[in-house]
């Protein structure tokens, strides 16, 4: 934008050179200059008297000088500044102020914009009942929609997200969201990385959502990133900084298929030494793996959502603990000695039925509890006193043991926790 005086600006701003400064200099320690100590000056700064002539022409014009009298007197460099820059700077000022104007004005017309996306949906589906794949072009539009998907939402969420961390200033936000979800019942099942259990803010973001009724379990490597809303919608990342909005029956039937399949081999979310302790001896399986494969730290380190230093240092662990002397050489005797992990057969699954009952939670192993019942016998539910669903044929995962037979008698639990005076003052022993 040529706003006319930053083209003046560069034209006819004067330049002070060395001959002005070494006079400048010379005039503050004598207290200034005049005509018939000009010759002493030039005899002292070894310039010539026409060359300082010159320079206390260019000091004047840069307001280091100002006469006083038949001489001239040296000024500060903040004073000169003030009287040399005070209008250029008014008017950068005053260019500011125009382009946030501007820009305000930008974003008001984008909200206005991205307000008629969930018209615009609506009217797709109606147009095209058999599904469609829309283009949601930034954040902007993801956000609006999504927390408008999410506020009607009926039965159930599914989330998958990879990384070790995820933005506290995000996790703030999704918090309020995502437990008035589960206070209304709905069922949210979220698939996370092993790294996340050893981020703080992430630790504790999870560990809320599990009390009030939420499902997570982590896996160790990368995670296709999706949403899922009641089977019926599905949120993609787009390259673009958007996402794909997919309402297509079968591309939303495969990601169902390949967020189940992550499911059951992932690890339910549990805190504590040992949970930590399992993790972190997963992580390293996980390591040793990759390590075979031909890997470099860095791809090690970003398939594991881990920093690429948490990485290095367990590399180093295991070389010295395998007695390695490199890095493919340790992940091979990890696989001949049957060190490195290997996820384990997928159980047949039948096809889900529509409905909370068809979430992946249902039927996966759980360890019994002795608090609900004998070991060899059906454990039951803390909440209702119903049997607690166990499956056979698969290991149990690791972690805290299941104490409800549901996520909505869960959170049904948690509802009756936090209303006042209900007994205890507390949640539930072990929920």
């Amino acid at each position: 934008m040529d706003t006319g005086w930053d083209a003046g600006l560069d034209a006819g701003m004067p330049e002070v050179d060395h001959a002005a400064i070494v006079l400048y200099r010379w005039m503050l320690v004598h207290g200034g200059l005049s005509p018939s100590a000009v010759a002493r000056a030039a005899a002292e700064t070894g310039l010539t008297e026409e060359e300082c002539r010159t320079a206390v022409g260019s000091l004047t014009e840069t307001c280091l000088v100002q006469a006083d009298g038949e001489g001239w007197q040296a000024v500060s460099p903040q004073a000169a500044g003030a009287r040399l820059l005070s209008e250029p700077e008014a008017a950068l000022r005053a260019q500011e102020e125009l382009l946030r104007a501007r820009r305000d004005e930008l974003q008001r017309r984008r909200d206005a914009l991205t307000g008629l996306v969930p018209v615009y949906l609506q009217a797709r589906q109606h147009s095209f009942p058999q599904g469609t794949i829309d283009h949601l072009p930034d954040q902007f539009a993801v956000r609006a929609l999504l927390t408008d998907v999410i506020d009607s939402c009926r039965t159930e969420v599914l989330v998958s997200k990879h990384g070790g961390s995820f933005p506290e200033a995000a996790l703030r936000e999704a918090l309020p969201r995502d437990l008035a979800l589960l206070e209304r019942g709905i069922r949210m099942c979220s698939l996370y990385q092993h790294a996340t259990r050893f981020d703080p803010a992430t630790r504790a973001h999870a560990e809320r959502l599990v009390e009030a009724g939420a499902e997570i379990r982590t896996l160790p490597e990368a995670l296709p990133q999706m949403i899922i809303v009641d089977r019926e919608l599905g949120f993609l990342p787009s390259r673009s900084g958007g996402a794909l909005l997919i309402r297509e029956p079968d591309l939303l039937g495969y990601l169902l298929d390949v967020f189940h399949r992550d499911w059951e081999y992932a690890t339910p979310f549990a805190t504590g030494p040992q949970a930590a302790h399992d993790i972190s001896e997963t992580v390293k399986e996980s390591i040793l793996t990759l390590l075979a494969k031909g890997l470099k730290d860095d791809s090690i380190a970003r398939r594991l959502g881990i920093s690429l230093r948490t990485c290095r240092r367990h590399v180093a662990e295991l070389l010295i603990a395998l007695g390695a002397h490199s890095r493919f050489q340790a992940g091979v005797i990890a696989q001949q000695q049957g060190l490195a992990g290997a996820r384990g057969p997928v159980r047949e699954r039948t096809a889900p039925a529509p409905g909370p009952a068809s979430a992946p939670e249902r039927g996966a192993a759980r360890p019994a509890d002795p608090r609900t019942g004998p070991p060899d016998g059906p454990p039951g539910c803390v909440g209702c006193g119903a049997p607690l669903p166990v499956a056979v044929g698969r290991r149990s995962a690791p972690g805290r043991p299941a104490l409800h037979c549901s996520a909505a008698c869960r959170a049904r639990a948690y509802r009756a926790r936090r209303k006042p005076g209900a007994a205890g003052g507390g949640r539930v022993s072990g929920a």
